[in-house]
């Protein structure tokens, strides 16, 4: 049933996005030529059968790209800033191709500006519009409409996890039937029979998904569990008891018939996505280091004046791939012989009064904008460590490590969320591995928008 209805709202989805593709030309062209030019030439201009047919085939062309990177499918587990990221960067190849057709073909002098409010209003419409559909749907789902039936397989821990986690989220609209397994847990819910028993039990009962959450000890029964799955035509979804070790999108290779399930492949593997970091880096260090240079030249004066010592302190600290570098920061403390272990503290005494100020405002971190130029670190990522406390930390805490997978950051998704300075190494290790796993050029933006309006301002006091 669920099936169905999602086949049935995804053409009409399609059918929407269409639509309003159209009506956005009809719109932004009315604003160009009758509202800007005050007269009421649109219908000559670009009101015409011509001008229409183009319009519809660029509408249906675009649907079909929005199709072909999967928009059209179940909104249960995508991400929303995923979906509108996606809507936006195929809008804006699609006016740039049309721009380029026009120009290089000649086929008709049309207005720029038009085309650049069709890209605005297209845009909108169309993200607003699955905004509203993806609430009006979890509304629904919430209300007990658009369920999906599943029954579950197991009754170890990860099935247990899932039960949980279904409830906790009833906008996804999955309702647990029962589970089935060799032995009962009343806390559970209902036990619908044993694993011999779950023909029977796909025959008796309407199910959208079975998911299978077999413990190591239960893996023989695998074999049978699918098949039976497979004979029904019931969808199959699995939790595997290493379900701990795999990150949030792993990626599966093919060794003729043995599958290799990569758990540390990270969006920044793929050599256009470090590009665009890397292209974001140079050209948002070169711009910053050009807008803060009045500020980071009274922050020298100031440094120069608060105590002896040099004005740019450098220490080595850990980078990708776990190569050292020297890191530059405007010094903020007397200087001393523990810089290269010692962890600075809230109440440092070790802290000039000029040197806590640009701390607590992050303005020491400004030179760090040279290292992003040189390529030692980028504007976002894990901040990077001492080698004296690398060497520690890896021992004592899991996973560490694997923050040296990319540059390390002026500011990080740990950094925005209040982890940094005397704050818990596992919770800022946890982020950072977020972080890494879930990378998006929107992240970043989002990340460095967070940092600017708020994220810059720490929680150390002022040396009085």
């Amino acid at each position: 049933m669920v099936r169905r209805n999602q086949n049935t709202l995804n053409m009409v989805n399609m059918i929407l996005d269409a639509v309003l593709v159209f009506v956005s030309y009809l719109v932004a062209t009315y604003i160009r030529f009758d509202v800007m030019y005050g007269a009421q030439p649109a219908l000559q201009l670009a009101w015409n059968e011509t001008y229409f047919r183009a319009a519809i085939l660029y509408a249906l062309a675009i649907v079909a790209v929005f199709y072909t990177f999967g928009l059209y499918g179940s909104y249960r587990f995508q991400s929303q800033i995923r979906e509108l990221s996606v809507i936006f960067v195929i809008n804006a190849a699609g006016v740039s191709v049309l721009t380029a057709l026009l120009y290089v073909t000649r086929f008709v002098d049309f207005s720029r500006l038009a085309i650049f409010f069709f890209f605005i209003i297209s845009t909108a419409s169309v993200s607003a519009k699955r905004i509203c559909l993806r609430a009006l749907l979890r509304y629904f789902r919430k209300l007990g409409y658009n369920q999906k039936h599943v029954i579950v397989v197991g009754n170890g821990h990860f099935a247990r996890q899932y039960m949980e986690d279904v409830k906790a989220r009833p906008h996804l609209g999955f309702v647990v039937d029962g589970y089935v397994s060799k032995t009962e847990k009343p806390d559970m819910g209902r036990c619908l029979g044993e694993y011999e028993e779950l023909e029977r039990i796909l025959e008796t009962h309407d199910v959208d998904e079975l998911i299978v959450a077999l413990e190591p000890h239960e893996v023989r029964f695998m074999e049978q569990v699918l098949n039976c799955a497979d004979k029904e035509g019931t969808k199959v979804c699995i939790i595997p008891f290493y379900n701990d070790y795999i990150p949030t999108h792993p990626v599966v290779d093919v060794v003729g018939r043995t599958k290799l399930i990569n758990i540390r492949t990270t969006p920044l593997d793929n050599v256009l996505c470090q590009f665009i970091k890397r292209a974001m880096d140079i050209a948002g260090s070169l711009c910053l280091i050009v807008l803060t240079s009045p500020l980071m030249l009274i922050a020298a004066i100031g440094v120069r004046l608060s105590s002896p010592g040099p004005v740019i302190f450098k220490q080595d600290r850990v980078g990708k791939n776990k190569k050292e570098f020297r890191m530059y920061k405007f010094r903020s403390m007397r200087v001393n012989d523990a810089e290269d272990t010692a962890w600075s503290t809230n109440a440092d005494p070790r802290k000039t009064r000029f040197g806590s100020f640009i701390r607590k405002y992050s303005i020491d971190e400004l030179p760090q904008l040279f290292n992003v130029l040189k390529g030692d670190m980028s504007l976002v990522g894990p901040r990077p460590e001492i080698p004296f406390y690398v060497r520690h930390f890896k021992e004592e805490v899991p996973l560490y490590l694997v923050r040296q997978q990319v540059r390390p950051g002026i500011t990080g998704w740990a950094q925005v969320h209040g982890l940094r300075g005397d704050t818990s190494i596992e919770k800022r290790v946890e982020y950072d591995i977020w972080y890494i796993e879930n990378w998006s050029f929107w992240l970043d933006i989002k990340i460095l928008f967070m940092t600017a309006f708020g994220g810059m301002k720490n929680s150390e006091q002022l040396t009085k």
